[in-house]
């Protein structure tokens, strides 16, 4: 894939990038190892200053970021602005209690013999950030500011589609006054990642994207025997009782279906809703989704761009039209837009079968699908009958069935009554085929760590 920013909005080619050669690889991976020996001995109040002055820049520039990002991938400029203030606010946060977070634990001295006993968190070294294009922002700064908190250096490889934000992300840190090697991006395709994990210096690596993708990056990592968080796909349940708040329900579930333009691992994609309130909310869901204004995200009045890609829609397109072609109900969209650029409407599929694609696969873009269950057992059964398991979303105001969903839905994440969606201050990850690993938090910052024990006699 060329390495190139190509507005979704009307298929441009904007501006393009020859990728860096080995010697430039090898001489930022020199300088990232090299880097480390010294910065892991910086203290936690010189890092916060730094990435406090990171943040900072980021704040004063968000506007011009937010219409590059939105140049490059498509998402409504409100929203990529709002991916710069998450940004901003993550980093602050970092600043704020990374070194709580990585205070020594003490153990039980006593029940071992020792005079101290203790578990040190310390940094591991070089790690290679394997980033995608749905949050260019985001992805890389909720990795990057606790791995520089910890005292860790980065290396990104971008999504080649958005390679102005991933310039912009490798001075960032620099700019901040971070050391040169801390942060760098690496203008390279796919098919270098495999040479820079197997490389001796870089001791892990953080992927965040498809399924496949993941499973590339773990299998090069478990053969070097190298630390991977993974992040990756999501079939998120939207479940909906009889017993939930409809008007909060409803509002939600077209928020949670279209954000990013539907292009997002923890957006709700799988409408699983009880009998008793099923045809209401068929009816009000599809009315509010057809009534979203699709257009220039460029435009203050869009409520969802272009998607990011011609080869994504083309992806989405496929989905659809088999599931039509096995029987599904279009209530609305199912039809690409005529006009330029990469759009697809907001589209409701209902009567969906296993026999279909889009029953087992990710719909990344703005279509949902909807199914009637009878009984709670039922909606549990039809929400873990995925092979993802990233996030997942309940409405009910029944204590008891919150409860049960809680303990019973297979997710990494459970919202009750809520939107599923990240936040610094809570672990973030999936289980199954959606990854492994934390990220965020306490959590996150601790991953790429060494919890070493020390016994102390």
């Amino acid at each position: 894939m060329a390495i190139a920013t190509i507005n979704p909005a009307t298929g441009e080619t904007v501006k393009t990038f020859d990728p860096e050669d080995a010697r430039e690889v090898e001489r930022k991976v020199a300088l990232a190892a090299e880097t480390f020996a010294s910065y892991r001995r910086t203290g936690y109040a010189e890092r916060a200053g730094r990435l406090r002055a990171a943040a900072d820049l980021m704040a004063a520039e968000a506007d011009e970021l937010a219409a590059t990002v939105t140049t490059e991938m498509g998402k409504p400029l409100a929203a990529a602005k709002a991916e710069a203030a998450k940004c901003v606010k993550t980093m602050r946060y970092y600043a704020e209690h990374a070194e709580r977070f990585l205070a020594d634990v003490a153990r039980d001295a006593d029940a071992v013999g020792a005079s101290r006993a203790f578990t040190r968190y310390q940094p591991m070294g070089v790690v290679l950030a394997v980033m995608p294009w749905n949050f260019p922002l985001f992805q890389v700064v909720r990795f990057a500011a606790p791995a520089l908190m910890a005292g860790n250096v980065g290396l990104l490889k971008h999504a080649s589609n958005v390679p102005q934000t991933a310039l912009y992300l490798g001075e960032l840190f620099a700019r901040g006054g971070f050391p040169a090697g801390c942060f760098q991006t690496l203008l390279v395709g796919s098919d270098a990642i495999e040479k820079i994990l197997r490389d001796e210096r870089v001791v892990a690596a953080t992927l965040t994207g498809s399924e496949p993708a993941g499973r590339a990056v773990a299998v090069i990592a478990a053969d070097e025997i190298k630390k991977t968080v993974l992040e990756l796909g999501g079939a998120d349940a939207f479940v909906v009782t009889d017993a939930a708040n409809l008007d909060a329900a409803v509002e939600t579930a077209v928020k949670a279906r279209v954000q990013n333009c539907g292009q997002s691992c923890i957006a709700a994609k799988r409408f699983i809703v009880q009998s008793g309130v099923y045809d209401e909310f068929a009816s009000r869901f599809t009315a509010a989704m057809q009534a979203l204004t699709t257009g220039d995200p460029m435009d203050d009045g869009t409520d969802v761009g272009p998607l990011c890609s011609e080869r994504g829609r083309a992806d989405l397109e496929e989905l659809v039209d088999d599931a039509k072609a096995g029987g599904a109900s279009v209530l609305c969209g199912g039809e690409r837009l005529d006009r330029s650029g990469w759009y697809y409407p907001p589209t409701v599929l209902a009567d969906v079968t296993d026999s279909m694609r889009v029953y087992r696969e990710e719909t990344f873009g703005p279509v949902a699908t909807l199914f009637k269950v009878s009984t709670v057992d039922e909606a549990l059964a039809v929400a873990n009958a995925t092979s993802f398991g990233l996030g997942s979303n309940a409405w009910t105001d029944d204590p008891d069935e919150q409860e049960r969903f809680v303990e019973e839905l297979d997710a990494g994440q459970v919202f009750i009554n809520g939107m599923t969606t990240s936040y610094s201050e809570l672990p973030f990850g999936g289980v199954k085929r959606s990854g492994y690993g934390r990220e965020l938090a306490d959590l996150g910052i601790k991953e790429f760590c060494n919890a070493k024990t020390v016994w102390i006699g």
